[in-house]
């Protein structure tokens, strides 16, 4: 009889997901197939098979702006929405999805839970992505020096086949290290071969990364104890690991964290100037040591808390910048696109201006090129380097959005990807086409364009 009455009772639990899920719920008048609404899992297999954004995006074009994609989620794909859930003053909160990007075990800038805890932190370094900071000075000077090695890699090749998501991933290393924290205190050479360099970037190139990440936002108590285990239960359990150890971006935390020690030992030893700090990001940060950020540790910032936010910007800089460069190469090499190359070539060999001491453009010229500002724009619309989801929760209750009723601490999110692919705002939206932000700007289409976020969270490399 006991055993019956369990059935019962977890036959009647099931029954009341489902009636609530589907009938009672103000979600429940949400569209979507109704196999997400009733699992998360169906969305998470999505995910596993790394086409969660892509088969959002088809939900979008069968059910229209509005898809409900799990029992507590909600995708949009409107301006309205878009306003509403990313605005500045909105109200909705980054979810625990982006603890995951934690480091050393600290918050920082993305990782942020509330806005005042992020507004905060970005007080610190908003200046120092400023157009002015990265076109001018000595940040400038270390870019034009990433070019030029960049240049005498490629000739170095000599005809050989140019292996670009490699390459890249070298220039962009050596870019935001160095603004960073210099070439001296945690700058790296990869570009020009620096084979200890090259090697932090292995913990990116393994593909097992993906899967490593799935476990984490889907089985987060389960990775953390696989993770931790040691012995002979370590042991056992490392073929069952989603990626092996040392796991990813290791090798680039052991990196950010010495950098982060190498430029505190130079403050202490005096052989660091105060005035030398405002160069670089960690500089800034040492400055402004003792600001206080609400949630954070008393007294401000401590050497870890700076050491995570170098760390995170570090991570945050190579996969994006590499692989939007890539497309952006891969995009007009191809054979219908010669017309866009020549045209770039074109502009950049009219420009006016100063070249740098390697005869090459320099920051501030590039800047003013309109041709080459739209053919990124177009790569970064066609081929956001994050084009997924961004999940966001309202803790204080109910809202309406587009319509329909969200109760407080359902995740609601929107892409780039789907915001980009819009064919009344982009019409032939899968074609590359630069002319699409060229002439008279398009105030619909530049509404649309999501490449950065907006609001008060968007992407502070924007500036």
């Amino acid at each position: 009889m006991l055993l019956v009455a369990v059935a019962l009772l977890g036959l009647g639990s099931l029954c009341w997901i489902v009636i609530e899920s589907l009938y009672i719920s103000p979600k429940s008048k949400i569209p979507g197939p109704i196999i997400y609404a009733l699992m998360e899992w169906r969305l998470a297999y999505d995910d596993y098979c790394g086409t969660r954004t892509r088969k959002i995006h088809k939900l979008h074009q069968q059910y229209g702006p509005v898809v409900r994609i799990g029992p507590n989620e909600v995708h949009f794909n409107s301006l309205t929405a878009l306003r509403k859930i990313y605005g500045a003053g909105s109200g909705f909160e980054r979810t625990s999805f982006y603890r995951m990007f934690d480091v050393y075990g600290r918050q920082n800038l993305f990782t942020f839970h509330t806005v005042a805890q992020h507004g905060e932190r970005k007080k610190l370094l908003a200046n120092a992505y400023s157009k002015s900071a990265v076109l001018h000075g000595a940040t400038a000077k270390d870019l034009s020096e990433d070019v030029h090695q960049y240049m005498g890699l490629l000739k170095k090749l000599d005809g050989r086949e140019n292996d670009v998501f490699k390459t890249l991933h070298y220039f962009s290393l050596d870019g935001i290290a160095n603004f960073l924290y210099g070439p001296e205190l945690g700058g790296t050479s990869a570009t020009a071969g620096n084979v200890a360099d090259r090697a932090l970037l292995n913990d990116i190139l393994d593909p097992s990364r993906r899967k490593l990440a799935w476990f984490a936002v889907h089985l987060i108590g389960l990775t953390k104890w696989l993770y931790t285990r040691t012995g002979t239960l370590e042991t056992v359990l490392q073929p069952f690991l989603p990626m092996q150890k040392p796991s990813t971006y290791t090798a680039i935390r052991v990196h950010a964290l010495q950098a982060m020690k190498d430029t505190r030992a130079a403050l202490d030893s005096g052989s660091l100037q105060t005035e030398d700090l405002s160069r670089t990001i960690i500089g800034k940060l040492f400055i402004h040591q003792g600001a206080t950020v609400k949630g954070g540790p008393k007294g401000g910032l401590d050497d870890m808390d700076i050491a995570s936010e170098c760390a995170d910007h570090l991570l945050a800089g190579i996969d994006t910048t590499a692989d939007t460069l890539m497309f952006l190469f891969w995009a007009i090499s191809l054979p219908e696109n010669k017309h866009i190359q020549e045209k770039l070539i074109a502009e950049v060999q009219s420009a006016n201006g100063e070249l740098d001491e390697h005869g090459n453009v320099t920051p501030v010229v590039t800047d003013k090129l309109p041709y080459l500002d739209a053919v990124i724009k177009e790569t970064l619309r066609l081929y956001a380097p994050l084009p997924a989801s961004e999940p966001r929760s309202y803790p204080y209750g109910e809202t309406v959005i587009d319509g329909y009723t969200i109760p407080a601490g359902t995740v609601v999110s929107m892409s780039p990807y789907s915001l980009h692919r819009n064919a009344e705002v982009f019409p032939d939206p899968l074609t590359f086409d630069p002319e699409r932000w060229t002439g008279v700007r398009d105030d619909v289409a530049a509404k649309w364009f999501w490449a950065f976020s907006s609001g008060g969270r968007m992407c502070i490399g924007l500036q």
